[in-house]
């Protein structure tokens, strides 16, 4: 026997009943997932539009810097040696701190130098590694080179530093809300035919047309955006020294080699030469592929790591005693911590790095997914006048127990994500004020 309500054909589905809880669940929601996109659109807006920058971001770079990151091949590369003992020669007195290799024909060999510059700068020489002349010079950011330093830094401060993170905490923490709370609206409302909450309808008014593709798109993209918010959260200043302190606590860091040698360590020579010599060794351990090699302090090892990022990802690294040239340590990236293995890779999908030009596609269709949705979300509530600015549902008021789920999940969320914790809990106080005035308004 059936407890449900029959529908006839072409009315509204009614959305399930999910008890008292859930009916005042549900317009409280409504109400965040509206006011959030009202007062938070701005910040989404920019970061998809700087997102779908960053996402051209490796073609970009490879067009503006060409002759850096280029070469003729005009025959055999000359020893690595040579190539880096032009680069010390070009930066007299300053100190190795990263060597690359050139990846394959046609590409550069990098010799970076720490240049007294800031955080996550370095002064890199390019050189020929047919000719071991220097092509060129760049201060890079993180391994870019500045194009592509300022794209990254554009999408992540708004070149504005560590205030500028507070931009990014607040649109990562909020998309995770608008889609969790988009999808809930989405998958409850009354709509004629249930295939309506994962596809657009085309009939209508031009509002509830716009409302039908908004939480399509929604729903097809959330999924996307949940994981977008989770990575980008990883470099945001507060909620990102937390998740760090948090994967330190369960050992969950990405792991490295032991550089540490004996106290007594014998001199290593020239850094051109050691430098030669560390990568014939880490070579005949089956390092093979793009490298990154790094000098290590006065009497410890230097360690070379494969830098390949796409999948599959190769991240295996060796320590290399530089006066012997054995190998001290290694570490396959096989033997990573799942946890960090999952970290490395959802950083590489966010940067678009991990599947390549496919995974560029899929950022710039979710970036652009997201700016038309804030465009549309304002283009709808510019619809609804005359009526009242608030949302559907905005005169119901919340039952307590769905207030007091909605704060403890804030107050949860702002253990982890303070700046989204605090605005948050802001906003259930906005809401309880205006409703509570609302009350006063309405006859008893």
């Amino acid at each position: 026997m059936s407890t449900g309500t029959a529908t006839r054909p072409g009315e509204p589905a009614p959305p399930p009943d999910r008890g008292p809880t859930f009916r005042g669940l549900r317009p409280l929601v409504a109400r965040i997932h509206f006011y959030a996109g009202l007062l938070v659109g701005p910040f989404l807006l920019v970061a998809a539009v700087t997102g779908l920058l960053y996402t051209a971001a490796p073609q970009i770079e490879r067009w503006v810097h060409a002759d850096a990151l280029t070469a003729p091949v005009t025959g055999p590369e000359r020893p690595l040696a040579e190539q880096v003992a032009a680069a010390v020669a070009s930066r007299p007195g300053l100190p190795v701190t990263e060597i690359r290799p050139a990846e394959g024909p046609g590409a550069t060999t990098r010799v970076s130098f720490d240049a007294g510059l800031p955080e996550s700068y370095a002064r890199t020489v390019f050189v020929d590694p047919y000719t071991a002349t220097v092509r060129a010079t760049h201060d890079t950011y993180a391994g870019w080179l500045p194009v592509r330093g300022v794209i990254d830094n554009l999408h992540r401060s708004l070149l504005l530093g560590p205030p500028g993170q507070v931009y990014t905490e607040l649109a990562a923490s909020w998309l995770a809300v608008l889609a969790t709370s988009g999808l809930v609206v989405q998958l409850t409302r009354r709509v004629r035919n249930r295939r309506e909450r994962v596809l657009p309808r085309t009939g209508g008014s031009p509002r509830a047309r716009l409302r039908s593709w908004h939480g399509a798109v929604g729903i097809w993209a959330s999924a996307g955006f949940l994981f977008l918010a989770a990575t980008g959260l990883t470099w945001s200043q507060f909620a990102g020294a937390n998740v760090s302190a948090l994967r330190s606590a369960l050992d969950w860091t990405t792991p490295a080699v032991a550089t540490a040698l004996p106290a007594a360590h014998p001199a290593t020579g020239d850094v051109a030469t050691t430098a030669q010599r560390v990568l014939a060794a880490a070579r005949t351990d089956g390092l093979d592929g793009p490298v990154t090699i790094e000098p290590g302090d006065p009497g410890a090892a230097w360690s070379v790591q494969q830098n390949v990022r796409h999948w599959p990802s190769r991240q295996d690294a060796v320590a290399v005693d530089p006066a012997t040239a054995t190998i001290t340590d290694r570490l396959a990236f096989d033997d990573w911590p799942l946890a960090a293995k999952l970290a490395r890779w959802g950083i590489d999908a966010h940067m678009g790095l991990l599947f390549g030009l496919a995974n560029q596609i899929a950022l710039a269709a979710l970036a652009a997914a997201l700016i038309v949705l804030v465009v549309w979300g304002y283009r709808m509530w510019w619809l609804r006048r005359p009526e009242p600015a608030g949302p559907p549902g905005s005169r119901e008021p919340p039952s307590p127990a769905s207030v007091a789920l909605v704060a403890a999940v804030a107050v949860g969320a702002g253990l982890v994500l303070p700046v989204l914790g605090i605005s948050l809990i802001v906003f259930l106080l906005l809401d309880a004020a205006r409703s509570a005035r609302q009350a006063v308004r309405v006859p008893g």
